[in-house]
């Protein structure tokens, strides 16, 4: 087995661990970042759909220690996005290692040791580091939920992750599992594409336009969270209605402040709901139970599909490797503390990318884990 040791070892190369080992480049602090697809940002670049495109403005998206062009969008498609995560890498000289899967990282004797699969050469590799960085990130791998019957489904399931665009699903009457951005966008371009398409809409979402997302962004820098989402929910309601007679429910807490304590975002709308209102795209309640291509809601419909694509989000698999984590991460994975105190664990561990923040909150976890490991070095050497 190949051994090597480091000083900073950081597990994934997304956004977060690329901007993590940014900022320790930037301090001159040695590190190795372990990838296990074969290329960075293999989220945006392998599992996501081509209409995608940042959710917030781009001042809120950028990485530590290069904005984006003046001339970019101001909502990123998936394609600005990828080139500026490659010119990044390129520019602070981040170098990840692909097609390393990690099988199990433990503490022992002061040191991390982990030991990762070189996929490429089918070896055991091991690295010992003082400092380990979890950037795996909240979206491991997809989630598709237990649904009766679902295996007997005669027609095509897939996860929004495998999702690319409607083209093939053309007079073809699509379900489109989960209500958030997601569901939402591909439930769009599904009926874009010339599909029939509905949704199920399990959860209550607030509504939003991508001017309202900016104005309220930019009002959290002088007015109060509370006051802030009151604008935006009257905001919504006058340009929207009253959703609940199409089957959209909006949630009793504000949108920011769900995103900022729980992590969901608020939809911002990108036509499919004119379309609902319409009735062009359908909503259904949560899903009873699957039989052949029949689809049984709990509402008592039952409605025939020719696909499913389930827009269900992702679970981490930090618990599947992750040894004497010091309590940092609870049993689904994620961390035990909240924002703003998530991201430093004990005997060395810190984690970036799990503060359901996107990429505001990634930016933020690797400024702050660089500069730990910059202090806890010089007081050290001093």
């Amino acid at each position: 087995m190949i051994k090597q040791e480091i000083l900073v070892l950081i597990i994934g190369a997304g956004p977060a661990g690329l901007a993590t080992s940014a900022c320790l480049n930037l301090k001159n602090i040695p590190n190795i970042v372990l990838e296990k697809e074969d290329c960075c940002a293999s989220l945006w670049k392998k599992r996501a759909y081509d209409r995608l495109k940042l959710h917030l403005a781009k001042q809120y998206c950028q990485l530590p220690g290069m904005p984006f062009p003046p001339d970019a969008p101001t909502f990123m498609p998936k394609r600005g996005f990828i080139r500026y995560l490659d010119d990044y890498v390129s520019h602070h000289n981040v170098a990840p290692l692909y097609n390393r899967q990690v099988e199990c990282a433990s503490f022992d004797d002061g040191k991390w040791t982990v030991v990762a699969r070189n996929m490429v050469l089918d070896r055991y590799e091991e690295y010992v580091a003082a400092f380990l960085v979890v950037a795996s990130g909240e979206n491991g791998e997809a989630f598709v939920p237990q649904i009766p019957g679902l295996d007997s489904f005669s027609g095509d399931v897939m996860h929004s992750s495998d999702y690319r665009n409607g083209k093939k699903y053309e007079n073809r009457n699509v379900l489109v599992v989960g209500s958030g951005n997601s569901g939402m966008e591909i439930a769009f371009d599904l009926w874009d594409w010339g599909a029939q398409a509905s949704i199920v809409a399990r959860s209550p979402v607030h509504i939003l336009t991508e001017r309202m997302v900016q104005m309220g962004m930019a009002l959290l820098k002088y007015v109060p969270l509370g006051i802030v989402d009151k604008i935006l929910i009257m905001l919504s309601k006058l340009k929207f209605g009253d959703l609940c007679d199409y089957g959209i429910q909006r949630p009793d807490k504000g949108p920011f402040y769900l995103k900022m304590t729980t992590g969901r975002s608020p939809v911002i709308d990108v036509g499919t709901i004119d379309k609902i209102r319409s009735q062009e795209i359908k909503v259904f309640q949560y899903i009873k139970s699957v039989d052949g291509h029949n689809v049984h809601f709990t509402d008592g419909s039952t409605e025939t599909f020719d696909s499913i694509v389930f827009a269900t989000g992702y679970k981490t698999t930090v618990a599947k490797w992750l040894k004497d984590d010091g309590a940092l991460f609870s049993a689904n994975g994620m961390p035990e503390k909240r924002a703003p105190e998530h991201w430093k664990g004990k005997n060395g561990l810190y984690c970036a990318g799990f503060s359901r923040s996107g990429l505001f909150g990634i930016s933020n976890d690797a400024r702050a884990i660089a500069q730990d490991i910059n202090e806890l070095i010089l007081s050290h050497e001093m």
